[in-house]
């Protein structure tokens, strides 16, 4: 193994909402091989949002949730007083998706990630039993997120069980919306306001419950923003031993933060290659240069928890752009 490796933020294209289950099964499976063909040190666990609301995000979220019910409405995920069709689908379609994981990888023996949306995005993007987001209510954010927490602790240990040979589980908590909570930017149902600011201290309880039961479970917890403004100190404070950037957005501030994270050893994902043609070229020397002016900027050399990866998900690229953007990455971490 290169003392850089490489891996994948979490999506990739493929399957469709309306598809029968058989073409989305297969989807995913091949989703699946390119993860492992591409990514043989730090494979991921592939999401394809493409095959609708329950393989989103906050479906995926909604299918961990521990004594929590959800079902989809038209405005989106909520809340309910019992588990909901959807919320069953999206339960069900993780467990096939971890079948055939588990038939895949069963002799996979690297460092092995899986993603998962975080509390504050949870929050932003789920609805109350009566409307408004999750976010409007005190208490409604502590039970989200002490369920996500629980459902967490019950994942990891199913994934230990399917996937016994891994030598290190990767908890990956997405946190795209966290810089925009605690800004004020999270609209109202309204449209015509904005949702206050959730302030610090708890904002890195509600992180700390989801990374502590990662922790608890066994598994590395890291947190990935692919916004402006990620407030590396903060979660890094709230327990998380890595975190995820596009390094196309990292400032003077979040630099100085990032070298605090590798110094201390923690493992640190830089996004060098574009997530889809319209962003950084995927090719092995231009994704090098750029990781490499970044450590030169900050006077570092590479560490073996160092991971080059994309600048985000892959769900918006073609087939195409995906191999060669995995491919890229794998290549540049073995120029280090």
């Amino acid at each position: 193994m290169s003392q850089v490796v490489a891996t994948g933020i979490g999506s990739m294209p493929g399957g469709e909402p309306l598809a029968a289950e058989e073409e989305n099964a297969s989807a995913f499976a091949e989703a699946l091989r390119v993860v492992l063909g591409e990514l043989p040190d730090l494979a991921h666990l592939p999401e394809l949002p493409g095959r609708g609301a329950i393989a989103s995000m906050t479906g995926r979220g909604a299918a961990l949730l521990a004594e929590l019910a959800a079902d989809l409405q038209p405005a989106g995920w909520r809340l309910t007083g019992s588990p909901g069709i959807d919320q069953r689908r999206a339960r069900s379609l993780l467990a096939r998706d971890l079948d055939t994981l588990e038939e895949l990888a069963q002799e996979y023996d690297g460092v092995f990630k899986v993603q998962l949306i975080g509390p504050w995005t949870m929050a932003a993007t789920v609805e109350k039993p009566r409307g408004d987001k999750v976010l409007a209510d005190h208490g409604a954010r502590r039970e989200l997120a002490e369920s996500l927490a629980e459902g967490l602790r019950e994942h990891v240990a199913d994934l230990r069980r399917r996937l016994p040979a891994v030598s290190e589980l990767i908890v990956q908590i997405d946190e795209p919306a966290l810089p925009a909570v605690l800004a004020a930017q999270i609209p109202t149902a309204s449209g015509y306001g904005r949702h206050r600011s959730i302030d610090l201290p708890e904002a890195s309880a509600g992180l700390a419950r989801v990374l502590g039961a990662v922790t608890d479970a066994g598994a590395v917890p890291i947190v990935h923003c692919c916004a402006p403004e990620f407030p590396i100190e903060l979660v890094r404070g709230a327990g998380a031993r890595g975190v995820a950037v596009d390094l196309t957005l990292v400032d003077a501030v979040r630099a100085d933060q990032l070298a605090e994270a590798i110094e201390a050893g923690e493992r640190v994902l830089l996004g060098a290659v574009g997530s889809t043609s319209a962003g950084p070229a995927a090719t092995k020397a231009q994704a090098a240069e750029r990781v490499s002016r970044f450590l030169d900027m900050l006077g570092l050399e590479p560490t073996p928890a160092m991971t080059i990866t994309p600048t985000c998900g892959l769900a918006g690229a073609d087939a195409t752009w995906v191999r060669a953007a995995l491919r890229a990455c794998r290549e540049a971490a073995a120029t280090f």
